[in-house]
């Protein structure tokens, strides 16, 4: 390289070491009288305009004192730009200044330096606020933030699911936060990657900045956010130095409110370019590790910004500015405003309610900037917000939505999948709205089938708020405020292995609770049409039935000429985690299947799941038809569901953590005499709270440990007969890092009451 390139060099070159670069090869040049960097390109006439506008925005920076930048530097044949052949390959170089300095990245930081940093940063801006060039302005890049969805098709490279779910969110707000706002956010020429290799410090001062490569004509904030990404993703609180570094920048280029208002999507829009590309090098040239440096650190801060309420950030931003902060109203306020419209018999979570904003996966974020880790809802199945149920959504609503009496494709295409997961004999399915309608369609198509009358019910069940879902609900019809038993409803024991008559649960108790189950149908004066159970009976309080227990009941049910329906509108689609469906964990098979809540991830949608006997007895009553069950909005959703069920492998994940969760409790059960029985499957979990060494049900202890939990701004909830039950069934993407948080913080608070009683 020497003998080729020192004929075009002004002084005699003593060597020549090269240098990393991201997409081309860069050398560092000693001569006898200075430094230089020579940047070497592949030939093509886009890299030529490329390098030629860069060079016109370094000469223009000549005449920036505050901070050396590279001068592009006059080869001997007077140009700044050759054009040769290398290796017999067409080749472009460049010979810019050496600029001596301390990278940003190897030295300590202080509030000085991070001060100085600000500064810089600020007045660069303004001094290219103005200038124009018209290459940058019409280059369409994707390294360019307000491009951010030329990244897209790397998404796929992202191995990781939970990573990969996180980066596609972060598009979705960047579409629904950034991109409406763009033609109010200033423009101007910006470096585009301030990072701790491309800062220069002498003196604990900014003194220099490199590699003006990635220009591009984009919103300034987008300076700013880059800038503090790079300062402080090494670092574990990175809030600190980016107020510092804000502040600075804001003193010499004043920053506007709406600028400060997209800030946090901004910088999350800047770590999805930097990890989309890490993930798309490594697939194209695993060999290329400087694509990789970075990667590890914008991960972390990623997940940092999932779990990290936007208008915390936002208004931390904003205070340290002076800017107001617009405070949300109380949230007794908006409970008193709610009261005006609505009954008060809708009932509100925790003592102190939670003014909820939006939310992301398994966290909530209330209006006043906390994050609340969400243990507790199980309608989110795959995570709030999850982006590719969102995108289903939008697409499908922006294209078609009807009803059942057309013919579209999708309606197909999601029953087909659905059924797919059943075991053959459950062949057809009836779409609905809600798990309540379903069980009510449920029992009408049971009594239609088999001309009885009679429904058999189990103790605490709960199966619905309609009319005949409160019939079949002992949880609502027995409640002191209730109806009552209606007479066509039977109801059984429940098969419970803490707190009932048998609990060795190995097959015993099962087989015993079921043979009192059979006595229960012989002494019924009418035929039964229908036996229905949930697998895991919630409102008691998250109890598993009885191992052994449904096979001979629903044998006895079918042998007198009912059906068996299994309510798995809380229970199914892998949240059990050793199976899809809480049936299989019986070695069952229902007539009927009942599905809801998880089935659209909080879309109201809901099924009956049926063989084509009782499918065949329904086609001879009145035509069945539903405004908004299966439509096609609906369907796309489920169907994304499922999919990200499976790509995700999110009943594998439910297995994994639910069993970690558990294994938990038991450690602190060792501890605290207050937790009784740990029950429940994958992420279907409940905690038995109890007077110390009895099984005696503490209510007060449990609402004391949820209200406790909540102001740790941990979300899970109680259930039971007298609502001592501490339950637990967050989305299925929960981690191990999840439950450790949620197990830590009811051990800090056990620990205290047991100090303090």
């Amino acid at each position: 390289m020497i003998t080729f390139i020192q004929d075009y060099i002004p002084s005699k070159i003593k060597s020549i070491t090269k240098l990393g670069g991201y997409d081309n090869a860069n050398y560092l040049i000693k001569t006898t009288e200075t430094k230089y960097v020579l940047k070497t390109y592949p030939y093509t006439e886009d890299t030529l305009d490329l390098i030629t506008a860069e060079n016109h925005v370094l000469i223009h920076l000549q005449n920036f004192k505050n901070i050396e930048t590279p001068i592009p530097i006059k080869f001997n044949n007077g140009e700044t730009i050759l054009a040769l052949s290398l290796n017999n390959n067409k080749t472009l170089f460049r010979l810019l200044s050496f600029i001596q300095g301390d990278f940003l990245a190897e030295v300590s930081h202080d509030k000085d330096l991070m001060t100085s940093y600000g500064t810089t940063i600020g007045l660069l801006n303004l001094y290219l606020k103005d200038f124009k060039n018209y290459y940058y302005k019409s280059r369409n890049w994707e390294w360019n933030i307000e491009n951010l969805n030329l990244n897209k098709k790397y998404l796929v490279n992202i191995n990781d699911p939970e990573n990969r779910r996180i980066a596609e969110y972060f598009f979705n707000q960047f579409d629904e936060i950034v991109l409406p706002k763009k033609e109010e956010l200033r423009k101007a020429i910006i470096h585009n990657d301030i990072n701790e290799w491309n800062i220069l410090v002498k003196n604990n001062k900014i003194s220099g900045l490199i590699d003006f490569g990635d220009l591009a004509y984009s919103f300034q904030i987008n300076e700013l956010a880059i800038a503090i990404i790079y300062a402080t993703y090494n670092k574990e609180d990175y809030l600190t130095d980016a107020l510092i570094i804000t502040k600075s920048y804001h003193e010499k280029h004043p920053l506007l409110e709406i600028e400060i208002d997209v800030l946090y999507y901004i910088i999350a829009a800047r770590l999805v370019i930097s990890v989309c590309n890490s993930a798309h090098a490594r697939n194209v040239n695993p060999k290329n590790t400087h694509t990789l440096i970075s990667e590890e650190k914008a991960w972390k801060m990623l997940h940092y910004l999932i779990a990290t309420n936007p208008i915390f950030i936002t208004n931390a931003f904003k205070e340290s500015l002076g800017f107001e902060i617009k405070k949300p109203l109380e949230a007794e306020k908006i409970k008193e405003k709610r009261h005006e419209h609505l009954a008060k018999i809708l009932s509100i979570s925790y003592n102190n309610p939670i003014y909820v904003e939006r939310a992301a996966f398994q966290y909530m974020y209330d209006a006043y900037g906390n994050t609340f880790l969400d243990a507790y809802n199980n309608i989110p199945h795959v995570g709030h917000s999850h982006p590719k149920v969102v995108k289903a959504g939008q697409i499908q609503i922006s294209k078609l939505n009807t009803n059942t009496r057309y013919l579209y494709d999708i309606l197909n295409t999601y029953a087909e999948k659905l059924l797919s997961k059943f075991p053959a004999t459950l062949n057809k399915v009836f779409f609905v709205n809600s798990g309540s309608e379903a069980n009510d369609l449920a029992i009408r198509m049971a009594k239609k089938h088999t001309s009885n009358s009679n429904v058999m019910v189990i103790e605490h069940g709960y199966h619905g708020h309609t009319q005949i879902g409160i019939d079949i609900s002992d949880y609502k019809f027995s409640n002191p405020k209730g109806q009552g038993q209606k007479e066509y409803i039977i109801k059984t024991e429940i098969p419970d292995t803490y707190r009932g008559r048998y609990t060795q649960n190995d097959g015993t108790a099962g087989k015993l609770y079921a043979e009192n189950t059979i006595n229960d149908i012989k002494a019924s004066t009418n035929k039964i049409a229908a036996f229905i159970a949930e697998p895991i009976v919630g409102c008691a309080g998250q109890i598993p039935l009885a191992k052994g227990y449904l096979k001979p009941v629903y044998e006895a049910i079918r042998a007198q000429g009912g059906i068996c329906i299994s309510d798995e509108v809380q229970t199914g689609f892998g949240r059990l985690g050793e199976h899809f469906w809480g049936f299989e964990a019986q070695g069952v098979i229902p007539d009927m299947v009942v599905i809801g809540k998880p089935i659209g991830n909080g879309h109201p949608m809901a099924a009956v799941i049926c063989t084509e006997e009782i499918a065949s007895s329904f086609n001879t009553g009145v035509e069945f038809f539903t405004s908004f069950g299966g439509n096609p909005v609906s369907c796309a959703i489920g169907l994304a569901v499922l999919e990200v069920i499976e790509e995700e492998n999110l009943q594998e994940n439910a297995k994994k953590v639910g069993d970690y969760y558990k294994e938990r409790f038991v450690n602190l059960k060792e501890k605290y005499p207050c937790i009784g029985d740990i029950r429940g499957s994958g992420l279907f979990l409940g905690f038995d709270i109890v007077k110390d060494d009895t099984k005696e049900p503490d209510t007060k202890l449990a609402q004391y440990i949820k209200n406790q939990l909540r102001e740790k701004n941990i979300l899970i909830s109680t259930d039971g007969p007298v609502d001592n039950v501490l339950k637990t069934k967050p989305p299925i993407i929960f981690t191990k890092k999840d439950v450790d948080i949620v197990v830590k913080n009811t051990d800090t608070i056990l620990e205290n009451y047991y100090k303090n009683p």
